[in-house]
């Protein structure tokens, strides 16, 4: 498997040039908008749909979680593993919540140096990142590590400086207006 190191990318970006042009991406969508989940659930549809091998992390939906995308990826064979016990910031141990999200982590890792999946999205955690659950430079090593094939999403508000970096694809969702602002809450099919 070929490595790579983004800490020092020949041409500012962070995997090595393949042939063709084709090698895999790190994207990050963030932002205070909705959609960022939303559009790497997309690329994981789109990628199955082209044959990839696609793994979901989610890091703040709980294992047993059975929300919109899980009834669909389980209709569409796209294995998803919750790696959270759900809303973290409304936790009342936050030290499990924390350890839950470090051994996901480590799960998650695995898979995005493995060469096992084509496209690997690690929804949500920019949040345990900001939170000091696990460390950024980790998650950084982790991708550097990644054969060169594999494309990685990573979605969440806050995403630190350092990930947008070596990203090769940054999106930013701004919000506008949410319906949320007027008391409406999260509909089914819409936000989960």
């Amino acid at each position: 498997m070929e490595k790579r190191d983004v800490s020092k990318p020949p041409d500012g970006r962070s995997t090595p040039k393949a042939t063709g042009d084709r090698r895999g991406l790190v994207i990050v969508n963030t932002g205070d908008g909705k959609g960022k989940t939303t559009a790497a659930l997309g690329l994981m549809v789109r990628g199955a749909g082209r044959g990839f091998n696609t793994k979901l992390f989610q890091f703040i939906k709980h294992e047993g979680a059975k929300f919109g995308e899980h009834r669909s990826f389980d209709k569409l064979e796209i294995p998803y593993q919750g790696l959270g016990d759900g809303f973290s910031w409304k936790s009342r141990d936050l030290e499990r919540s924390k350890q839950i999200a470090a051994d996901g982590w480590q799960q998650a890792r695995a898979a995005v140096v493995s060469g096992e999946y084509d496209l690997v999205v690690l929804d949500e955690i920019t949040y345990p990142i900001n939170w000091g659950w696990f460390e950024l430079e980790d998650v950084l090593e982790a991708l550097s590590e990644r054969p060169a094939h594999v494309h990685v999403v990573l979605t969440g508000r806050n995403a630190p400086d350092a990930l947008m970096e070596i990203a090769d694809t940054v999106t930013e969702m701004k919000m506008i207006k949410h319906a949320f602002e007027a008391n409406v809450p999260a509909q089914k099919g819409i936000e989960h």
